[in-house]
């Protein structure tokens, strides 16, 4: 039996762009496209093993050894800094992080800006790079209430296509950094398993490039 490679995928449509990349790439695994409800998958043959698991959890799980390669977002990267090899950018997945608040929003700079997001570390050195005070409110859904709620001047999230906003009436008042999805690896796994992956990591690059 081959030594295989574990690769977590985030679930979505993120995780079905970068499986098409790798079965581009020629590391199919033809069940993964079965219409079922099975988190794992393997080719044998190719000596592959994929599994799906939430995107925020993808880096956990190549951090700790469960997975040797994971595709993640570099937002997760940047927020959490797990000890993980970031092997290269996919180019897929793109967006922005980005500020966002009501269309008639200045700041006045003569108090805290309170700010809601799930991306602390992120909205923490943007700001501090600015020098501006802020109070931050952590949040995991529903993000564009607050300001329009009244409790938070601003917010900081994910755009892609701006579309939620300006549904809402919130325009975005700054770009914080474009984002996409990368190839990560753990370490260790990276050392014994360094071809294989560096095998991956030119295919998929050359995809890219394509």
């Amino acid at each position: 039996m081959k030594d295989m490679l574990n690769v977590a995928l985030p679930k979505g449509r993120l995780g079905e762009k970068a499986y098409k990349m790798f079965e581009q790439a020629g590391f199919e695994c033809p069940s993964i496209l079965e219409n079922n409800r099975k988190l794992i998958f393997e080719n044998e043959e190719k000596g592959v093993r994929f599994f799906w698991v939430k995107p925020s959890d993808v880096a956990i799980y190549v951090e700790h050894g469960a997975a040797d390669v994971g595709v993640v977002g570099k937002d997760i990267l940047l927020e959490y800094e797990p000890d993980v090899f970031d092997l290269c950018d996919l180019g897929i997945g793109k967006c922005r992080v980005a500020v966002a608040g009501k269309k008639d929003f200045h700041d006045t700079l003569d108090r805290s800006l309170k700010v809601a997001t799930k991306f602390v570390n992120i909205t923490k050195n943007y700001y501090s790079s600015q020098g501006r005070n802020i109070e931050i409110f952590k949040l995991n859904g529903s993000i564009e209430l607050a300001p329009i709620l009244g409790m938070t001047d601003v917010i900081v999230d994910i755009v892609e296509t701006g579309t939620t906003l300006k549904e809402n009436n919130l325009d975005v008042i700054a770009e914080i950094m474009p984002i996409s999805a990368h190839l990560i690896a753990n370490k260790a796994s990276f050392r014994f398993k360094s071809d294989k992956i560096e095998v991956l990591k030119r295919s998929l690059s050359r995809r890219d490039e394509k």
